[in-house]
C-alpha cells in the first residue's frame, strides 16, 4: 500500500487517517526524504497517536529547486477539446520550479493576464536518476518513480497562444500548486495507476473528470521519450497531461479555417473577444478543488484547494 507523506515548515509527516505522525529524519528536500524511506516506514508503523492533520499547514511536498517537466495534449478528451485529430506526436515543455506552490496557497493572477485556466495533472516524482538513453518498461516504473502528487498546470492562455510561449505562460509564481500529499508507492501499487481518477471543480462545479485510461502516452513510455534528451534526478517532477474540460477549447472548424486567413493580430483579437464571453476562466474569489484517487482508496492523493486572487 502507498504511504502518504505531508510536508510542513516543521518537517515531514506520515498520514494515518485524520492523524499525522512526524517522520524522524534529517531530510530537507524531497530527494533526501525519498532516500530515507526507512524513516518513513518506521513512522507509518509506529504506535504514536500523532497530531490532527487539520491543524497542519501543508507545503508542497515537492521541494524546489528541481526540474519540472510537463507533457502536452496527453489525454484523448483534451485532444478533442483542443481540435486535434489523428495521431498526436508526444511533446514536452518545461516549467520554472519557482511556479511550484503549496496545496492551499492562492493562485495569483498577474495583472496583465485575463484568461487564466486550470489543468489538473498527475505528477510523477522521480526516485532514481534517469540518464539520457534510458528505456523504461512498465515493470521498471518502481525503479524510477518514487511517488505521485496532485498538480495544477495553471496557464495564462493569451501568453501561451499569442506568443506560442509555454514556458512563460505556465511559469508565473503559484502556477503549479502541488500536493497536499506525496504518495510514496510500493511496487505492487503501480498496477493500479490506470484506475486513478482526476477530478477538478471550480466553486463546486465539476469541470474535469477522467481516469488515466484516457491517457495517450503512459508514464513508462513518457519517461523513455523524455530520456532521449533529458536527464531527471530524484525529486524532479513530471506532469503527465490534463484531461478535457479546461476553459480553453478550440473554435469550430469553419471558424478556425476563416481565422487562419486573417493576419495574426486580427485573428487573436477576434478569438479573445469571443473568449471573453466564456465564464469558465478563473477569476479572483474562485476556489479550485482537485482530487486524484483510485475508487477503492488504495491510492488517494488528498484534496487540493486553492483560491484565486489578483496580484496586489
Amino acid at each position: 500500500m502507498s504511504t502518504n507523506v505531508l510536508r510542513t515548515a516543521d518537517g515531514w509527516w506520515v498520514i494515518r487517517g485524520d492523524r499525522a505522525v512526524p517522520v524522524d529524519t534529517k531530510a530537507v528536500t524531497t530527494a533526501e526524504l525519498i532516500a530515507d524511506r526507512d524513516a518513513v516506514r518506521e513512522a507509518a508503523l509506529s504506535g504514536e497517536a500523532g497530531t490532527p492533520v487539520a491543524g497542519l499547514d501543508a507545503l508542497s511536498p515537492v521541494t524546489t529547486p528541481c526540474r519540472v517537466v510537463a507533457q502536452m495534449v496527453n489525454y484523448r478528451s483534451h485532444a478533442r477539446d483542443s481540435g486535434f485529430t489523428g495521431d498526436i506526436p508526444p511533446a514536452f515543455f518545461r516549467k520554472a520550479s519557482g511556479s511550484v506552490s503549496g496545496p492551499g496557497e492562492a493562485v495569483v493572477r498577474p495583472s496583465h493576464v485575463k484568461f487564466l485556466d486550470y489543468e489538473i495533472e498527475l505528477g510523477l516524482v522521480m526516485g532514481a536518476p534517469l540518464p539520457v538513453g534510458t528505456v523504461v518498461e512498465e515493470r521498471d516504473l518502481p525503479t524510477y518513480v518514487a511517488g505521485l502528487v496532485i498538480t495544477n498546470d495553471v496557464s495564462a492562455r493569451e501568453i501561451q497562444l499569442t506568443r506560442t510561449q509555454f514556458y512563460e505562460s505556465k511559469s508565473y509564481p503559484t502556477f503549479t500548486p502541488t500536493g497536499p500529499y506525496l504518495a510514496l508507492l510500493e511496487p505492487e501499487d503501480f498496477v493500479h495507476l490506470p484506475d486513478l481518477r482526476l477530478k477538478l471543480s471550480v466553486n463546486g462545479e465539476l469541470r474535469q473528470d477522467r481516469t488515466l485510461a484516457d491517457m495517450i502516452v503512459r508514464p513508462a513510455q513518457a519517461l523513455t521519450l523524455l530520456a532521449r534528451f533529458q536527464t531527471l534526478d530524484p525529486g524532479d517532477l513530471l506532469l503527465t497531461g490534463t484531461p478535457g474540460g479546461t476553459a480553453l477549447k478550440a473554435p469550430p472548424k469553419p471558424v478556425e479555417k476563416i481565422g487562419a486567413l486573417l493576419p495574426p493580430a486580427v485573428k487573436w483579437k477576434a478569438f479573445f473577444k469571443s473568449q471573453a464571453k466564456n465564464p469558465h476562466y478563473l477569476s479572483p474569489g474562485d476556489v479550485i478543488a482537485a482530487t486524484i484517487a483510485t475508487p477503492d482508496g488504495r491510492i488517494d492523493l488528498g484534496e487540493q484547494r486553492t483560491p484565486v486572487t489578483d496580484a496586489k
